[in-house]
């Protein structure tokens, strides 16, 4: 069950069949209650590459974001998964796709929309790719939002 600040926020169950996880279709979440977690630092961590300090698997790797510790993904020995039952820490970063999940909310989460992701999400695409990734402007959404909204009163 998902935690406060965490809900769908009135979808009933036929629509979360229809656009939630079981379409395969998913929709990062652009808040989180979970984000006070994250660690202090998060300009400095591990290299994309790293292997799970578990058991070593060199793929599927995810960052923890409280303490950037390095573990496997559930589809190969479940670290991470273990890691957040066994201390709480909810948020992570995957080195395969630099996307965010949360595992209190279960979902994944808007690193475009959710500024305190953004240095992370910017290191690890520095570190994975040699370059800045590519940010929307939250300004120019809001811009195109409001300017859309007021176009259609008109």
């Amino acid at each position: 069950m998902a935690e406060k600040g965490c809900s769908t926020s009135g979808w009933d169950a036929e629509a979360e069949e229809l656009y939630g996880a079981e379409s395969g279709w998913v929709e990062a979440r652009t808040s989180c209650d979970h984000l006070p977690s994250l660690s202090s630092d998060l300009s400095h961590i591990p290299v994309p590459d790293s292997p799970c300090t578990r058991c070593h698997h060199p793929a599927e790797n995810w960052l923890c974001l409280s303490c950037k510790d390095v573990l496997c993904s559930r589809f190969i020995n479940k670290h991470m998964l273990s890691h957040h039952q066994e201390t709480g820490h909810c948020l992570a970063l995957s080195f395969s796709d630099l996307s965010v999940w949360c595992f209190a909310c279960e979902a994944y989460l808007d690193v475009q929309m959710i500024w305190q992701l953004r240095p992370v999400y910017e290191v690890a695409h520095l570190l994975k790719f040699g370059q800045s990734p590519p940010f929307r402007a939250l300004e120019s959404l809001q811009f195109s939002t409001q300017s859309e909204s007021s176009s259609s009163r008109s």
